[in-house]
């Protein structure tokens, strides 16, 4: 029955129990043990594999609750089960090779079909990121914030406080649109901060930013409706709009954000528009406020929603920061998309929707089918954080740091690029865009950038239609400190002069 013996003695990491309850599946399921055929008595198979019968007696009883096989006073005996004729088909050869001086066969060989993904796995665009999940990022990474720099004893402190006082109903689901401690905070904090009209009845805590982007799609289209989204724009979004059964339409960015083509609200209009207004990501200009006026205008005349995503509007670098859209003009057909990976920490899955008024009434009950509160404990830390100040006291040490880091990669752009460049973007952020001419073709010098341990990205990556004009390199100086921006922009610069050498060459 067995083709070696159970493994045995002080070194083994599996216990004899439930080594022979695999290998008695694996002989079902692969059909060496095929249905009707009868099984040894305990006490026979306990004599042959030395073991106790009771060791014999509990697998039996295991392979029987599961179904595997049938006890009988007459006998046990295999259950009657569906098996894949390719794996048993495939059992039945190698058993026959082991009997017989024949070949065995090549198991890597046999190919079975297998059902194809959906059309929305294969629209999906690569996100592969040069750091893997876990790693820590490579310098020059866009979107990672000065992980060294988070304040973790204080937030460990608070997030302990609140466990240690957490009564037994936090352990169990919350409100599924967030803990209202929290809801309120931010509610609070963004009327202050970015102008957002809203109370804590509208704001919706999600898993991150991007689940909140799926929220949206989920809550606001159907099947076939389009979506305008800027191009170059946030690959995140693209994923998100690429997964479900809507038609993503990309309009051009220039000095003053989006641009709608004149009389594409008649021909081709749209169920949402996608949006960074206060800092395109990854340009960096600002959406001027006539163009944000006209798009909530014509999105209230055609009936359709804007998600204004306010990734890092927090960190403008000079003068006061750009106020959100949402905030112009009262009862706004704008969703305001935030996250706290960029004001606090990736890992800790934190972003938030503020919904319009009428919106959120609406969605109630199906927010609540949708959603499961959870994150409960962080929940609570981070709106005591909000509301002890440390919030805002780390966001003011943070717009300091990205400045300092900002300037100091201006300046080694100026002193090391040779190649004909230009920074474009407002002074905000954790990224800075830098656009080369055609020569200097910006996915080699990302790919061999990487392997050097350097992690720009290249900004054709981000558009959905590339044009000349997106060739370029979108750097993050957000978690490199300044200190190393010199180094590694000289060595950055000496890997696009290759690139263009080797392009004219």
């Amino acid at each position: 029955m067995f083709d070696s013996p159970l493994a045995t003695g002080p070194g083994r990491n599996v216990s004899l129990q439930k080594q022979l309850l695999t290998r008695l599946k694996h002989a079902i399921l692969e059909g060496r043990l095929p249905a009707g055929a009868r099984l040894p008595a305990s006490r026979t198979l306990a004599e042959d594999l030395a073991v106790s019968r009771n060791t014999v007696s509990i697998v039996y009883d295991q392979l029987a609750a599961e179904g595997f096989i049938v006890p009988h006073r007459l006998g046990t005996r295999v259950a009657q089960l569906s098996l894949d004729p390719h794996i048993a088909a495939q059992a039945a050869r190698i058993a026959k090779s082991r009997t017989q001086e024949v070949d065995a066969p090549d198991v890597a060989s046999e190919v079975v079909s297998a059902p194809s993904p959906s059309r929305r796995i294969q629209r999906l665009p690569s996100t592969r990121h040069a750091a893997r999940a876990g790693e820590t990022p490579l310098p020059f990474t866009p979107g990672v914030p000065a992980l060294t720099r988070f304040p973790a004893s204080t937030w460990r402190r608070t997030l302990e406080r609140v466990m240690r006082e957490a009564q037994p109903r936090h352990y169990n689901y919350g409100d599924p649109l967030g803990e209202p401690a929290l809801r309120e905070a931010i509610a609070d904090h963004l009327r202050i901060s970015r102008g957002v009209r809203c109370d804590a009845s509208q704001v919706v805590i999600t898993e991150g930013a991007h689940e909140a982007l799926i929220l949206c799609v989920r809550l606001l289209t159907d099947p076939g409706d389009t979506v305008w989204m800027e191009d170059p724009g946030y690959r995140g979004a693209k994923a998100a709009f690429h997964s479900s059964d809507v038609r993503l339409q990309a309009l051009r960015v220039d000095d003053e954000g989006i641009v709608i083509p004149e009389g594409l609200w008649e021909r081709s209009p749209p169920r949402l528009v996608y949006v960074t207004p206060s800092h395109q990501y990854p340009l960096g200009s600002v959406l001027s406020a006539a163009r944000r006026l006209d798009l909530i205008a014509q999105a209230r005349r055609h009936g359709a929603w804007i998600l204004e995503d306010d990734y890092d509007s927090e960190f403008r670098h000079q003068g006061e920061p750009i106020a959100a859209m949402q905030g112009m003009v009262p009862d706004a057909p704008v969703v305001y998309v935030g996250t706290f990976s960029k004001t606090m920490f990736p890992a800790l899955r934190l972003g938030f929707l503020i919904l319009p008024t009428a919106l959120a009434a609406q969605a109630r009950d199906a927010l609540d089918e949708l959603l499961r509160g959870g994150h409960r404990f962080e929940q609570l830390a981070l709106a005591d954080f909000i509301r002890s100040g440390q919030f805002a006291r780390h966001l003011g040490r943070m717009r300091r740091l990205y400045r300092e880091r900002q300037t100091a990669l201006r300046d080694a752009l100026a002193l090391y690029f040779d190649p004909a460049y230009a920074v474009i973007g407002e002074r905000c952020g954790l990224h800075l865009t830098v656009r080369l001419d055609a020569a200097f073709p910006d996915k080699a010098i990302v790919a061999t950038a990487q392997r050097e341990g350097i992690g720009p990205r290249a900004l054709s990556s981000f558009a959905l239609d590339p044009q000349p004009a997106d060739n370029g390199l979108v750097i993050g100086y957000g978690d490199t400190d300044a200190s190393r921006i010199p180094g590694l922009i000289k060595r950055l610069a000496a890997i696009v002069a290759a690139a263009g050498a080797k392009s004219a060459g």
